[in-house]
C-alpha cells in the first residue's frame, strides 16, 4: 500500500518590527521565489499573498519535511534574496517566530479566498488584529502585550 496524506498549513509571518518593507511593485517576484523553494521541498503551494508587513502561505507539507525547518528555510533564503536582488531596499529581515495553523480539507477554499483577499481584508484590520484573531480561532493562548514574541 502506498502512503497517502494531506497536511495543509496556513503559515503567517511578518517583517522585522512589522515594518512595511515588502513593496507591492515586486511582491509577485517574492511570491514566485517562495513558490520555487516550496516546490524544491516537494510541498504544494495553494495560495500566497500578503501585505507590506507580512505574508500568508497556504501549502501542503510533504511528510519528509519538518514544518519549522521549512519556515526557517523560506525565511533564510528569502532574506538573502530580498537583500541581494535590490528589489526590496527597505527590507531588513523577518520577525522571529511565525504562526502555523492546520487546515481541514473542507476549509481549503475558504482559506484560499481569505489569502487571496488580503488587500481587501487589511483595509479595515491591522496585521496584529488579524494575527490575534487567527490565534483565538485556533484556540492558542497568547499574551496580548507580547503577541509577536511567542515564548513557546
Amino acid at each position: 500500500m502506498g502512503t497517502y496524506r494531506q497536511i495543509f498549513y496556513h503559515i503567517v509571518f511578518g517583517t522585522k518590527h512589522r515594518e512595511p518593507t515588502i513593496n507591492e511593485e515586486h511582491e509577485s517576484e517574492l511570491y514566485k521565489y517562495i513558490w520555487g523553494i516550496l516546490k524544491n521541498k516537494k510541498c504544494k503551494l495553494y495560495r500566497i499573498n500578503g501585505m507590506p508587513d507580512h505574508i500568508h502561505i497556504f501549502c501542503d507539507l510533504h511528510p519528509n519535511i519538518n514544518l519549522s525547518n521549512l519556515v526557517k528555510d523560506v525565511k533564510v533564503a528569502t532574506n538573502l534574496w530580498m537583500k541581494e536582488s535590490g528589489l526590496f531596499p527597505e527590507f531588513i529581515g523577518w520577525q522571529e517566530g511565525y504562526g502555523a495553523f492546520t487546515v481541514s480539507f473542507k476549509d481549503k477554499e475558504t482559506i484560499i479566498n481569505y489569502i487571496k483577499n488580503q488587500k481587501e481584508y487589511h483595509k479595515t484590520k491591522t496585521f496584529k488584529d488579524e494575527f490575534k484573531k487567527l490565534l483565538a480561532e485556533h484556540g492558542i493562548d497568547f499574551d496580548e502585550n507580547n503577541i509577536f514574541n511567542p515564548t513557546g
